[in-house]
C-alpha cells in the first residue's frame, strides 16, 4: 500500500467510529494495524475537499461490489494478490479458501524476535525452519540472531533445502504452536521455503552472521551456497553499492562483458555506471551498447554472473562491503 493509501485508509477509518473500525482492524495484519494506527495517530486537522475525496473513492469502489457473495473465491484472490503479491498470497489463499486456521503462526507475527526466539529455540531444527518461512523475512531474520551460531546456521540450511510444506509437517507444528492448522488433510502442498526464502532472510542479516552461516551452507553443499549467494545479491543490486565501490569493480571488469551485462539491465542502473566512468569512457560504452546487437538472455545472465563473481571477491578482499538490509553500509 503506497503512503497516500494508508493516509486514505487512515481518514476513512477515522470516519467510520469506533466499533467499525475495530471490525476493520480485525481483518489487518500486525503490520498494516502498526501502518494504519500510525497514520491515524498522525493525522491533524482534515482538510473537507480531502474527506470528500476519500470517501468517494471509497464509494466508487464499493458501489463497483453489487453482487456480494457471489464469485467470493476469485474476488478474494484477486485482491490478495494485488495487495501481497502472488508469491505472498499463495499460502494465505489456500488457508482462507480452504478452511485453514492460522492463529497460532499469526500469534507469532505480533510479538519481537526475541520472544518467538525463546519460545521456539529447544524444538527441532526442522521444525523452527518451518516456523521461519511462515513468517515476515526481516522477522525471521531478526528471531534468528537470538539462536546459537550452531542452531543458526543448521536452521538456515534446511531453509534452503525446504522444497515445500506438506500438510503432515503443518500438523506437526500445531503441537508446537496451538494448532496452527486444523483439518490440514484437504490442503495442498504449500510452496514455502527453498533457496530464495533462505537468500530473502539472509538479506536483513549482518555481514558477520551472514558470513558465517554461509560458509556453514557450503561445507554441506557448496553448490546451494553458490546458489543462495546468487539470490542474495543479483546484478541490479549494484544499484545500492556506493560509487566508490563502483568505479573498483569497473578497474576489474572487460568492456565487453559489461556491454552484454548491462543489455539486461534497468536504464538507472545503466546511469549508475556511465556517471562512475570518465566521460569518454561513458560515451563509447553508451555507443557500444547501441551498436550492440540482440543477445540471448542466457549470454547476459552468463555474464552478469561473472561480474558478481568479481563483486564478492572485492567483498572478501575487503575492498567493497556488501551488506544486507539490515545493517548500514559502509565502504
Amino acid at each position: 500500500m503506497s503512503d497516500d493509501g494508508v493516509t486514505k485508509s487512515a481518514i476513512l477509518l477515522m470516519t467510520l467510529g469506533e466499533e467499525e473500525a475495530a471490525e476493520v482492524f480485525k481483518y489487518l495484519g500486525p503490520k498494516e494495524v502498526q501502518k494504519l494506527g500510525a497514520a491515524m495517530a498522525k493525522l491533524g486537522n482534515v482538510k473537507r475537499d480531502m474527506l470528500e475525496s476519500v470517501m468517494y473513492d471509497f464509494l466508487a469502489l464499493a458501489g463497483e461490489r453489487t453482487n456480494l457473495g457471489g464469485g467470493s473465491d476469485e474476488y478474494i484472490r484477486s485482491v490478495l494478490n494485488k495487495a501481497l503479491g502472488e508469491e505472498k498470497a499463495a499460502g494465505m489463499i489456500d488457508r482462507i479458501l480452504h478452511g485453514g486456521d492460522t492463529s497460532g503462526i499469526e500469534g507469532l507475527k505480533w510479538m519481537d524476535g526475541s520472544a518467538v526466539a525463546e519460545l521456539i529455540k529447544n524444538e527441532h531444527p526442522q521444525i523452527i525452519a518451518t516456523i521461519l518461512v511462515h513468517l515476515d523475512r526481516d522477522q525471521a531474520s531478526e528471531v534468528l540472531s537470538f539462536f546459537t551460531e550452531r542452531l543458526r546456521n543448521d536452521v538456515v540450511l534446511r531453509i534452503a533445502t525446504l522444497e515445500g510444506i506438506q500438510p503432515s509437517a503443518l500438523k506437526e507444528l500445531n503441537d508446537v504452536l496451538s494448532k496452527l492448522l486444523s483439518g490440514a488433510s484437504n490442503l495442498k502442498k504449500s510452496a514455502m521455503g527453498g533457496v530464495r526464502a533462505a537468500a530473502e532472510i539472509l538479506n536483513y542479516v549482518g555481514t558477520a552472521n551472514e558470513t558465517a552461516i554461509i560458509a556453514s551452507v557450503r561445507d554441506y553443499d557448496p553448490e546451494l551456497a553458490q546458489q543462495i549467494q546468487d539470490e542474495m545479491f543479483v546484478f541490479e543490486n549494484l544499484l545500492d553499492v556506493e560509487d566508490r565501490s563502483i568505479q573498483l569493480l569497473l578497474r576489474e571488469v572487460q568492456s565487453e562483458s559489461l556491454i552484454i551485462a548491462l543489455k539486461g539491465t534497468s536504464e538507472e542502473l545503466r546511469e549508475k555506471i556511465f556517471k562512475n566512468m570518465s566521460q569518454r569512457a561513458a560515451e563509447m560504452l553508451r555507443d557500444d551498447l547501441e551498436a550492440k546487437g540482440p543477445v540471448r538472455v542466457s549470454e547476459v545472465e552468463a555474464e552478469q554472473k561473472e561480474i558478481l563473481k568479481v563483486v564478492r571477491k572485492l567483498a572478501d578482499e575487503g575492498q567493497i562491503v556488501i551488506s544486507g538490509k539490515g545493517e548500514e553500509s559502509f565502504v
